[in-house]
């Protein structure tokens, strides 16, 4: 049988902004300036860099058999703790970890097969290689100071249609391959503006509109400096990176991860590139809901990353967990467009 999704695993990763309580991401350390003229990842650690260029020839092929069939030549004992809750049929980006029993992260060479069900007949693998989110000292914050998560998977899944559908997600570790599974609901559509579409024009808090007071918009410790630009002032004028985010009160380990990776990548191409750090709930309180930009994005989940081009189209977007790589391979896409 194939092992069901740990709920405890899942909410360690997946950041459900829509009424649930707040929760810290991390405790206190030194660091965290965006001064570095070093804005080059950090070398990932070997067991991350040893899963970050998988291909399908390292795994089973399918050849017709269900996830079942699949599984019963694997290892059991990993969980998927699932990152992303968007997802529409087509071609989907689906993020995620892997975690032992004893709740620490496994790193390895990674595919994800999909089927209807357990019995249904399996497609993939898919390859889902991992992305680091490390990121140098100077950019790192003091409230991801507590986070241990080094990277994330992500593969792109073509899911034909809406519906509940399982994924079997296969790992080396040790020598063996290990299987673990997770159910995605696919919706027939979503109220996220997709690839292609034009984003919503909205104004975001500056620095100017709260008199200074950064508090008010930045629970990230430091405060970051992408509050200097309102988006409705420079959506279709230039290339804009869009991140929602909480560092401090949300309840997944990646929110203040991703925003000391925007704060990195921002002193790499904040000369062609506004960034914008958009908080997610009205005046930094759970209890007062979210604020009207995320409403207007249609989000119910954090944190999300919209890379804008020039035109004010989506070139790119990431949800939940996303590393470095993808990040900037994001922005490259808002360039280009």
């Amino acid at each position: 049988m194939l092992r069901p999704p740990n709920p405890t695993a899942l909410l360690a990763l997946v950041c459900a902004a829509v009424a649930i309580p707040a929760a810290g991401c991390g405790g206190a350390a030194d660091g965290g300036g965006a001064s570095s003229p070093d804005a080059s990842p950090p070398p990932a650690p070997p067991a991350v860099a040893a899963a970050e260029r998988p291909t399908a020839a390292e795994f089973p092929a399918a050849r017709g058999r269900s996830l079942s069939q699949l599984a019963a030549a694997l290892g059991g004992g990993p969980q998927v703790a699932l990152a992303t809750t968007d997802y529409t049929p087509g071609r989907d980006r689906v993020a995620f970890g892997v975690v032992d029993r004893s709740g620490a992260f496994v790193y390895g060479e990674t595919a994800v097969y999909l089927a209807r069900d357990e019995r249904s007949p399996a497609s993939g693998p898919y390859p889902a290689p991992a992305d680091s989110l490390l990121v140098r000292p100077a950019f790192r914050s003091r409230t991801s100071a507590g986070d241990t998560v080094q990277a994330v998977y992500h593969a792109e899944v073509p899911f034909p249609r809406a519906g509940s559908w399982l994924l079997l997600v296969v790992t080396r570790s040790g020598g063996r391959l290990l299987g673990g599974a997770a159910t995605v609901a696919v919706a027939s559509r979503s109220p996220v503006p997709a690839v292609g579409a034009l984003a919503p024009r909205v104004h975001t808090p500056t620095l100017a509109s709260v008199d200074g007071q950064v508090a008010k918009i930045d629970t990230r410790v430091p405060p970051d400096s992408m509050h200097d630009v309102d988006l409705a002032d420079v959506l279709g004028k230039r290339p804009v990176a869009l991140l929602f985010a909480t560092p401090a009160l949300c309840r997944s380990r990646v929110c203040g991860p991703v925003t000391d990776e925007a704060a990195q990548l921002q002193s790499a191409y904040g000369d062609r590139v506004a960034f914008i750090h958009n908080e997610v709930y009205v005046d930094n309180d759970p209890s007062k809901g979210l604020r009207p930009q995320l409403r207007a994005y249609g989000l119910t989940s954090e944190p999300w990353l919209f890379a804008i081009d020039r035109r004010g189209r989506v070139a790119a977007r990431l949800e939940g967990a996303f590393g470095i790589d993808e990040f900037r391979a994001a922005l490259e896409a808002a360039l280009r467009g």
